[in-house]
This record gives C-alpha cells, structure tokens and sequence, in this order.
C-alpha cells in the first residue's frame, strides 16, 4: 500500500460503513481519520504510510487498554464494543509477524551484527525495528532478542 492508498483504504471503508449503516466500523474510521488529519495539521504536511500505521497501532493500543478497565469493571459490553473495534482497525494494518517468523528475523539481524551477548542488543534492536514495519511491537521483539542473546 502506499501513502494515499492506505488513507484512500480508509476514506472509501468510511463511506461504504456510512452506506450500509454499520455505526462502529463507521465511529471508528472517523476517529482514526480524525487522528491523522490531527497529525498532520501538526506536522504541517501528510503523513506518510509509516506514520499512519502508528496512528492505527496507537488506537489499537488504547483499546486494549481499555478492555483492561472494562474487564476490572466487570463491564462485558464495553470489552466487546472495544474488541469489535480493535478488529477494525487491525483490518487495515499489514498482518502481524507470527512467533517462528518473528524469530526467524531476529536470528537474522543477530548473524549480520555479529551480536553474542545481552550487552549487545542495542545494536541487535536499531538494526532490527526498520525492519518490522509495524508487524511486530517493539516489546515482542526485544523479548525475543533478549531470549536468543541469553
């Protein structure tokens, strides 16, 4: 997908949710939109892909947190609103790297840095993150770093 694709992705999925009267795929495309419009104006130009994505996995991190609040509220219908929405909005980021590949990837990057030791993933981690384009999180990846230097 390239830079206009991706919010391109985004607008027609609005005006097709607006169509068919889905209301949550509808309330939360507007709320993503609403972000990288946001974003832009401060950044004072469009974003690119990569930028767009962090806004989507931002959003996905939120709603995971607040299916955390509602689960210690015993509140199921606030946990299914926020996992409906989080199926949306994962719709439109690149598919997540699967535990083999994730680690398939960073025995990779450990060859090519030559790294042996923990006091070496730094380096592991800067060669790695351009690398994993928002299919893997910064945490998942230097656990595995991590258990592979050990």
């Amino acid at each position: 997908m390239t830079v206009m694709s991706l919010k391109t992705d985004l607008d027609n999925a609005l005006k097709q949710a607006i169509r068919s009267g889905d209301e949550p795929r509808k309330r939360t495309i507007r709320l993503v939109l609403s972000n990288i419009h946001l974003a832009e104006v401060e950044k004072g130009g469009p974003l690119d892909e990569a930028g767009i994505q962090a806004i989507l996995h931002k959003e996905v991190k939120s709603r995971r947190e607040t299916i955390a609040d509602a689960e210690r509220a015993r509140r199921p219908d606030l946990v299914a609103a926020a996992e409906q929405e989080i199926a949306i909005l994962e719709s439109f980021l690149p598919k997540a790297f699967s535990a083999e590949e994730l680690e398939a990837l960073v025995r990779q990057v450990i060859a090519e840095t030559g790294a042996t030791s923990v006091k070496e993933m730094g380096q592991v981690m800067k060669a790695l993150m351009p690398r994993l384009q928002g299919r893997a999180s910064g945490d998942q990846a230097s656990q595995v770093v991590r258990k592979l230097l050990q």
